[in-house]
């Protein structure tokens, strides 16, 4: 499986901006045609989206949910992606601000606005891709004022979470496509945060297990998929000899927030359960996946989540320490509705 730290390079000839497809078959007979139909989707995703249009598209997002226009904030940043060539380096707040003034002014709606733009679709499909999970309603426990006591409160805004547990440090820069040698030569596809060994690691998204175990190049590893099937989170160089939550297991459903495994240095051996990290740190890499063709090998698609990491700070999750155990375990427990969603779903399937 070639996942984060073991993905190959891109074909880098790719046009980054457009939305690619496969060539339509060009067999001969009729029954070729419609065995080799044209297959759809997205090819390359360049995640160049800046944290201050993130920041400010967000809080578009949250301050107009009860409002007569509400304006979401992935709508925003495709328009902007769509007008800027998926370049954010000009970013102008005014450039939002007015798009949002001409949504309000309820003459125009996003699907008039952008009619005539040509790529639109292809930003608001990719940007969906990397954020659709992020943002949304969901259920919370919180202290009342007055006890102890936690109650569960409704809210709406973001609902994912740093991966770093709350008072926990660590520091970070951009560092992917940098240069990685070990096994061979190939670009660093994910997003490194230095701290403490057996520092919490929480679920970014709620989601559900897809891979756990060791990967020569990531060590002790998780990966996590987004319910929607879009989104593989990528965990690595977790903690030697205690590197996951260990009630988790291939097809454990995690809700975001929770803690799922302890920052460590494995990896770089084919031996399992080996320290060859010389920097104690947490690997992160975000995979989108538009055909399950991607999901390995060469056609993956990996983003830059740098700005996106900044942006989730604003959401740790507290946690507490088991002393019996030695688990890290969250303080204030969330109900997301995708994963209610898909526990409903799975329920069916097994009837």
């Amino acid at each position: 499986m070639v996942e984060g730290e073991d993905a190959e390079s891109l074909n880098e000839d790719e046009n980054l901006n457009e939305h690619s497809t496969d060539e339509q078959s060009t067999g001969t007979s009729e029954d070729s045609e419609k065995k080799e139909e044209k297959k759809d989707y997205i090819k390359w995703v360049e995640f160049n989206v800046s944290y201050d249009a993130l920041d400010q598209a967000y809080q578009y997002d949250v301050e107009s949910y009860d409002k007569d226009v509400h304006v979401n904030w992935i709508e925003l940043l495709a328009y902007l992606g769509a007008t800027y060539g998926g370049e954010f380096k000009n970013y102008k707040s005014s450039d939002m601000s007015k798009l949002v003034e001409r949504l309000q002014g309820k003459e125009e709606t996003m699907e008039t606005i952008t009619a005539d733009m040509k790529y639109y679709s292809y930003y608001l499909e990719a940007y969906t891709a990397v954020l659709g999970g992020l943002v949304g309603e969901y259920e919370i426990e919180q202290k009342e004022d007055t006890s102890e006591e936690c109650v569960w409160v409704k809210k709406y805004g973001l609902k994912a979470f740093l991966p770093i547990a709350k008072n926990f440090p660590y520091n970070d820069y951009d560092d992917f496509g940098v240069s990685r040698e070990y096994g061979y030569k190939r670009r660093h596809l994910g997003h490194d945060m230095m701290g403490q060994v057996g520092t919490p690691i929480v679920a970014v998204e709620s989601g559900y297990v897809e891979a756990i175990g060791w990967n020569q190049y990531g060590g002790w590893r998780l990966g996590i998929r987004s319910f929607d099937g879009k989104r593989y989170y990528y965990y690595a160089h977790l903690r030697k000899n205690f590197p996951y939550n260990k009630e988790l297991k291939e097809g454990s459903i995690v809700q975001a927030g929770d803690v799922i495994g302890y920052l460590g240095r494995t990896g770089y051996s084919a031996t399992e359960n080996v320290n060859n990290i010389e920097t104690s740190h947490l690997h992160i890499g975000l995979q989108l996946i538009f055909d399950e063709s991607q999901k390995e090998g060469n056609n993956e698609i990996w983003v830059d989540c740098y700005n996106l990491v900044r942006f989730l700070y604003r959401n740790r999750s507290e946690t507490v320490k088991d002393t019996e155990t030695k688990e890290w375990h969250r303080i204030y427990n969330m109900k997301d509705p995708a994963a209610e969603e898909y526990k409903k779903t799975q329920s069916k399937a097994e009837q």
